[in-house]
């Protein structure tokens, strides 16, 4: 995944955030590979506890910032990243309105099935790993901060 992003320029200097975090391994990756800054969103407490301990751990702790809120209230009103990293629950079944709302160029969606990604997205991979299926997904004309729309090889 990180190197699909990579091939598109998508890593480093760039802003993520990752909903649903967890752990906050997905986003610790990001930054391990240059990303300029990741906003980590979990609901539970404990799991806000366990990234910020991670964090530490892996030493980039100061460009990352760790929000308990629910990932479906927080996205409405969260400022433009450059990528979206969504892994939550398999049971999550509010695709269409997180997607409609994340404030993303480019999202990275990790479920346990295809997930329809809308007439105004352009799915730019699909894989299945084990499991898992993981979707990377473009948004043009959602250009998340003040840059232009990133390359996009096809």
């Amino acid at each position: 995944m990180f190197n699909a992003l990579g091939s598109l320029g998508s890593v480093a200097d760039v802003e993520f955030v990752d909903l649903f975090a967890g752990t906050g391994a997905l986003g610790i990756e990001a930054l391990s590979r240059g990303a300029a800054h990741v906003i980590f969103v979990d609901r539970a407490k404990a799991a806000a506890d366990v990234i910020r301990e991670n964090l530490k751990t892996c030493d980039v702790a100061e460009w990352a910032t760790v929000v308990t809120a629910d990932a479906m209230e927080y996205v409405g009103r969260m400022e433009p990243v450059d990528v979206a990293l969504l892994d939550p629950p398999y049971e999550f079944d509010q695709w269409v309105e997180l997607l409609a709302a994340v404030p993303a160029e480019i999202a990275v969606i990790e479920s346990d099935r295809e997930i329809p990604v809308g007439s105004d997205a352009e799915l730019l991979s699909q894989r299945r790993l084990g499991g898992t299926v993981v979707s990377m997904v473009r948004f043009p004309g959602r250009v998340a901060r003040d840059h232009p729309p990133m390359e996009v090889e096809t």
